[in-house]
């Protein structure tokens, strides 16, 4: 029988008990806030902010598939994108993952809060199943040399519940009171603590850090690419995790965190920076091979993902199927694309925006 007086396998409700604005998290809040800021304000300078926001969505599904040791190159994951067909099972996990995203966006430009229920249909997309929140014991947590298990999450339905929605209350109101940087921590930590779902516990986390911060305001877009850091700086994930778990060392955990957005926001402004300039490039060459050549719809289809087909431009109703042909035979011969065979179908590859992502 599940009782509520007691620790849900020492995991306490929000808000955490211990002290979070010390002086060096205070330091590091402005660095996080200044950047994230500036990250906002400059992504509207793109002609079309959707070009950006399929960039950075692609490169977040990649690298948070990647964290979980789902693997793929580039170019399984740019043709799987561009095809839709005979792709590979982590090719799959990847699109899936990028969908799920979209799902919590959408949802959360819809109602204005992130509810439980927003992020069961997260991890539902992503998983492509309906299995819910966990009726079982969750994975426990082993140490990888000795295989002692370090961390084991609730297991009784009932104090998952009740974590989930103190968990709620404390996304979408000012419960603890705290600046929003520093929530986005503790939430992530909490979430991944409870770990609700069978699988896909880690990737739904990382979607609901940039839908959190679209929902304080301090994005527009989920543009934020927080995955880099983490797979780049794995090792201190976990570890900074378990640590909070077994000594309540908060402070390392949210300045990890704080850095990790004051980073990745830097990262993605010189993205800004590099797709912006090839776009420019690009409008450049097409205006000079022929007036009826450029267009803005064309442009930025070109831009949304680094491979296109003829089918693309046909669905666009950017041109008839000969005449997108021909518009892509011109851009080959200017140096915008090139083509390859896969299976039945041409692609062509936009050589510039293919370069920056693959960077």
């Amino acid at each position: 029988m599940f009782n509520p007086e007691k620790p849900y396998n020492q995991l306490p409700l929000l808000p955490a008990k211990a002290e979070l604005e010390t002086t060096a998290v205070m330091k590091q809040l402005i660095k996080s806030h200044q950047s994230l800021a500036e990250l906002k304000g400059y992504a509207k300078i793109l002609p079309n902010e959707e070009v950006l926001i399929h960039s950075i969505i692609l490169q977040e599904a990649k690298d948070s598939s990647a964290i979980e040791n789902i693997v793929t190159t580039h170019d399984e994951l740019f043709q799987g994108l561009t095809l839709r067909q005979n792709i590979s099972p982590q090719v799959k996990e990847v699109l899936n993952y990028r969908s799920a995203l979209w799902e919590g966006f959408g949802v959360l430009k819809k109602k204005g809060v992130l509810s439980v229920n927003g992020i069961i249909a997260i991890q539902e997309r992503l998983e492509c199943n309906r299995g819910g929140i966990r009726k079982l014991p969750g994975t426990v947590l082993k140490n990888d040399r000795t295989g002692k298990v370090v961390y084991s999450p609730p297991d009784h339905p009932e104090a998952i519940q009740r974590l989930l929605r103190n968990l709620e209350e404390y996304l979408n109101t000012s419960l603890g009171e705290t600046d929003p940087l520093i929530k986005m921590a503790v939430a992530h930590y909490q979430f991944e603590s409870i770990h609700p779902f069978y699988d896909g516990n880690g990737r739904t986390g990382r979607i609901i850090n940039v839908l959190y911060l679209i929902l304080e305001n301090l994005l527009s877009a989920p543009i934020l690419y927080l995955s880099r850091y983490i797979i780049r700086n794995k090792p201190d994930y976990y570890r900074l995790l378990q640590e909070v778990r077994t000594k309540d060392r908060w402070t390392e955990w949210v300045l990890y965190m704080l850095k990790a957005i004051e980073e990745t926001s830097m990262g993605t402004l010189h993205l800004i920076d590099a797709i912006r300039e090839a776009m420019k490039i690009t409008a450049g060459i097409m205006k000079k091979q022929s007036g009826k050549l450029y267009s803005k719809d064309l442009l930025e289809l070109l831009f949304e993902k680094p491979y296109v087909r003829i089918g693309d431009l046909v669905e666009r109703g950017i041109a008839s199927r000969n005449i997108a042909a021909k518009y892509l035979r011109t851009l080959e011969k200017a140096g915008i694309v090139r083509s390859g065979k896969k299976g039945r179908d041409i692609l062509y590859i936009n050589i510039r925006l293919y370069d920056i992502l693959k960077k």
